[in-house]
C-alpha cells in the first residue's frame, strides 16, 4: 500500500492565461472588427499626442512596477509562488500598476493607429482581465497574506 502526503493548495495565482496576452489578443479583435467595418479615429495631432501620453505612462508605470518586483525579489509570473506584498511605489496609487500600464500602452496602440474599435473594446479588456487574472491573484493574495493584504486593499484602489 501507498501512503501519499496530503495534498496542499498550489502557492500560485492559478491564472492561465498570460495577463499580456489577453491585451494582445482583444487588440487584435479590434484589428479584425476595424477590417470588417472600419471605424476611425482620424490619427490626427491631439490622438497622436494623446497616445504618446498614454504610452509615456503605461511604460513608466510597468516598468517602475516590475523593478519593484525584481527589488523585493518575487515573481512577475503567476504561476509561481508570490514571495512579497509589494506595496511601495506605485502600488501606494494602484493594486495593479502592471494592468494599468499594460491598458495605457494597449489604449496608446489604439490612439495612434487611428483603431476606435480597440477603444471600444476597453472595457471588455477591463473586465477579461479583471475576471482572468486579478480575481485570481487577489484570492491568492488574500490567503497567502491574511490581513495585510486586506488592509492594503480596504487603502488602494484596484485599478485608479
Amino acid at each position: 500500500m501507498i501512503d501519499h502526503a496530503p495534498s496542499k493548495p498550489a502557492d500560485h495565482a492559478g491564472v492561465r492565461v498570460p495577463p499580456p496576452l489577453i491585451y494582445v489578443l482583444l487588440f487584435m479583435l479590434g484589428l479584425l472588427l476595424h477590417k470588417i467595418a472600419p471605424f476611425n479615429i482620424p490619427p490626427a495631432f491631439p490622438a497622436r499626442a494623446a497616445a504618446l501620453i498614454f504610452l509615456g505612462g503605461g511604460v513608466l508605470l510597468t516598468a517602475s512596477a516590475l523593478l519593484l518586483f525584481r527589488r523585493a525579489q518575487t515573481s512577475l509570473v503567476p504561476i509561481k509562488p508570490t514571495t512579497a506584498l509589494v506595496v511601495a511605489g506605485p502600488y501606494r496609487l494602484t493594486r495593479n500598476p502592471m494592468y494599468t500600464g499594460l491598458l495605457c500602452v494597449y489604449i496608446a496602440a489604439a490612439l495612434w493607429f487611428g483603431l476606435a474599435w480597440a477603444l471600444v473594446l476597453v472595457p471588455v479588456v477591463v473586465l477579461t482581465v479583471q475576471r482572468l487574472a486579478i480575481a485570481k491573484e487577489e484570492r491568492y493574495l488574500e490567503q497567502k497574506f491574511g490581513e495585510a493584504y486586506r488592509r492594503y486593499c480596504t487603502q488602494v484602489r484596484r485599478w485608479i
